[in-house]
């Protein structure tokens, strides 16, 4: 399974369309999932992306979670930023 997690963008074919972090994570926790991509701003909600990327950061550092494939196609550059190195730890960890 791949996950987009956006609630603007048209959602790649393919992709299994996602608006909110409370889903993208329950997808997650409960599916085989081999790509993630992100966006940060997801309307009104006062969810992110940015609380998926720290909730799959926190996964590989405490338990053998093994995460997906991650993109960020976010448009919020200090968002990115962020995003970015939650990625780049995450990334580091599997290593």
């Amino acid at each position: 399974m791949k996950i987009y997690l956006d609630d603007e963008r048209k959602c790649p074919n393919g992709w299994v369309l996602t608006k909110t972090a409370t889903t993208a994570i329950w997808l997650l926790k409960n599916n085989k999932v081999t790509e993630i991509s992100l966006d940060h701003d997801l309307g009104l909600d006062d969810e992110t992306g940015n609380d998926v990327i720290l909730w799959i950061e926190k996964m590989v550092y405490t338990t053998d979670y093994i995460p997906p494939k991650i993109h960020i196609h976010t448009a919020n550059s200090s968002a990115r930023v962020k995003m970015e190195l939650a990625k780049k730890s995450i990334e580091r960890k599997r290593r």
